[in-house]
């Protein structure tokens, strides 16, 4: 195991009642918040109305930014920028799943700054400051709730970054399951789909030779989450259900995951990235899209550590390491099937005559990411094994 240091300062409250709290927990930063939000559904289920009554009696003045979308975009960004900065904002209020709190922490990360924010996506810039954040969390999924990550799409470029950052880390975050309840089953699967990935983004890129303790969380958090995910498909207002999914989504990328591994690539949200940002697909949906044909492309070259996964997460015990690692991936596969989560290029409505074009994209985000070996010939190859 590697050196590593393990600090979140994410504070966090989990259960039912919890959102009745965001008021006292912001009002701690300032007494001014912009409030970022996606479309109508937290006006539909209630939640809107929650949030903004905790607010009010904890005296907070809310400016409101409304309309982010599935796949965040930079032009938004902007507009929340200059409107914390003409109202002299002190806090960011999130309500909402990845793509809000990714929206608002790239809005803290700009107010702050005369520059483009999207510098530091680029690497051009450097972050030093940001304004605090606090969120309610709609939906189980991205793990943004927890972490120093952000990712945008920037529509004049075709490109969707990530950065991550200390100053980034929400000061505080809401996890109330029934915020859950009115999340759809497709939208339900593809977060599921989506907090799996990450778990295993760190489990089969890092290179150290021994890692029981990680290996043993990971696997688990892979199982808790398949597992809470059927239940929650067959009862969407399933309490407990939601809780687990919720929590096991936020722990897969919190950095306890990758803790001790060393250096790790994110090769599968990499190539995921353009397939959102050239085609606005669902991150989730993507992902299960591009993580059977990684597995099979990496499987071939590396096949020990999939064979341990097929053995821990899904008990194929028999056959040779090679037939282990396959059988693996072909479960993972079917279960992405049985959540009805698209598995082809196809199925997302892709055309394979495009994976040179997406393949030319997703390398200027490998190079941003410092994954160097990920060439054009190299994506374009997983490509053709997830069309």
């Amino acid at each position: 195991m590697k050196n590593f240091v393990f600090h979140n300062p994410t504070k966090i409250l989990f259960g039912k009642y919890t959102i009745r709290s965001i008021g006292d927990e912001t009002a701690a930063f300032g007494k001014t918040a912009l409030l970022v939000y996606g479309q109508s559904s937290i006006k539909n289920n209630g939640i809107y109305d929650q949030v903004t009554k905790s607010l009010q009696d904890a005296g907070v003045t809310i400016i409101e930014l409304n309309g982010v979308q599935s796949n965040p975009v930079l032009s938004h960004v902007h507009q929340g920028i200059t409107l914390a900065q003409e109202n002299n904002v002190d806090v960011i209020v999130a309500v909402g799943g990845g793509s809000v709190l990714d929206s608002a922490k790239a809005i803290s990360a700009g107010a702050l700054v005369e520059h483009d924010v999207w510098k530091f996506f680029t690497g051009r810039k450097s972050l030093k400051a940001a304004l605090p954040l606090t969120c309610v969390l709609t939906l189980a999924a991205s793990g943004s709730e927890m972490n120093s990550s952000m990712v945008v799409t920037n529509e004049a470029t075709k490109q969707k970054f990530g950065f991550a950052n200390k100053h980034l880390y929400p000061k505080v975050s809401i996890l109330d399951p029934t915020a859950t309840f009115s999340v759809s089953t497709e939208y339900t699967a593809y977060g599921a789909v989506d907090a799996i990935a990450h778990v295993l983004e760190y489990y089969f890129t890092n290179l150290e030779p021994y890692t029981p303790v990680q290996d043993h969380f990971m696997e688990g958090l892979v199982i808790s989450s398949m597992d809470s995910c059927n239940r929650v498909l067959q009862n969407l207002e399933d309490y407990d259900a939601r809780a687990d999914l919720m929590w096991a989504a936020t722990l897969a990328l919190n950095g306890l995951t990758g803790a001790g591994l060393g250096k790790v690539g994110f090769p599968m949200h990499m190539i995921e990235h353009s397939l959102s940002a050239l085609y606005n697909v669902a991150h989730g949906a993507g992902l299960s899209v591009v993580i059977p044909g990684w597995m099979a492309y990496q499987a071939q070259r590396t096949p020990e550590k999939f064979a341990q996964f097929a053995e821990r997460v899904f008990g194929i015990m028999s056959g040779s390491i090679e037939k282990k690692a396959a059988e693996g991936r072909q479960a993972l596969l079917s279960w992405f099937k049985k959540v009805q989560a698209p598995t082809s290029l196809t199925a997302l409505h892709i055309p394979v005559q495009d994976i040179p074009m997406i393949a030319e994209n997703a390398v200027a985000l490998a190079k941003v990411w410092g994954m160097k070996d990920y060439t054009q010939d190299k994506i374009e190859d997983i490509l053709k094994l997830c069309a």
